[in-house]
């Protein structure tokens, strides 16, 4: 698969999605080990389904990044920035690591890191806000290693296997957020 380094950093870098990694998407969405983070775990997503809404994403003017592992060139998963309002310059936040041999391992942390740099810096964002479930204290403890403030919850929001848990919802804005990538690159 061919891959384009939008941003680099020392691990991962991000590239413009691939419409041909449908089928790797399709096996990571219908694993419930990797959709329970996410919103649509309790969807069945096909190949043909996610053919059409990687399609779709690579028409708006959403920013989707495939995130690939600058070793071996695989994708290991994706981030991005949607919901843009460029007059009140916001954005809402999204990621997932569908290859769980990269878990743990700071992939994520450092694709989030380099999608807020560009947001920051490059769409000239103030604010970013994500949302992410009580029971996922990795992605939580990484979002606050970044600098991410809990700014409310919902709560009981997410039931799965019968239990409840709570949404939160976590901003980040420009001034709290140490750029190490593009002001280097800009710098040159």
């Amino acid at each position: 698969m061919k891959y384009f380094k939008k941003l680099i950093g020392n691990k991962c870098y991000l590239s413009p999605i691939n419409i041909e990694d449908a089928e790797k998407y399709t096996e990571w969405l219908n694993d419930l080990e990797v959709s329970k983070y996410l919103s649509l775990s309790r969807e069945q997503i096909t190949l043909q389904k996610e053919k059409e809404i990687l399609e779709d994403m690579s028409k708006t003017r959403a920013q989707v990044f495939g995130i690939i592992d600058k070793k071996t060139d695989n994708l290991i998963g994706n981030c991005s920035l949607f919901s843009i309002n460029h007059p009140n310059k916001r954005a809402e936040f999204g990621i997932f690591i569908g290859d769980k041999r990269y878990w743990n391992k700071g992939y994520g942390t450092e694709a989030t890191k380099l999608i807020l740099d560009y947001g920051f810096n490059i769409l000239n964002l103030n604010s970013i806000m994500l949302e992410v479930y009580s029971f996922n204290k990795r992605a939580i403890k990484s979002y606050e290693k970044i600098g991410f403030k809990t700014i409310g919850k919902r709560r009981q929001a997410k039931i799965i296997g019968g239990k409840k848990y709570d949404i939160f919802y976590m901003d980040i804005l420009a001034d709290e957020f140490k750029s190490i990538y593009i002001k280097q690159l800009l710098e040159c």
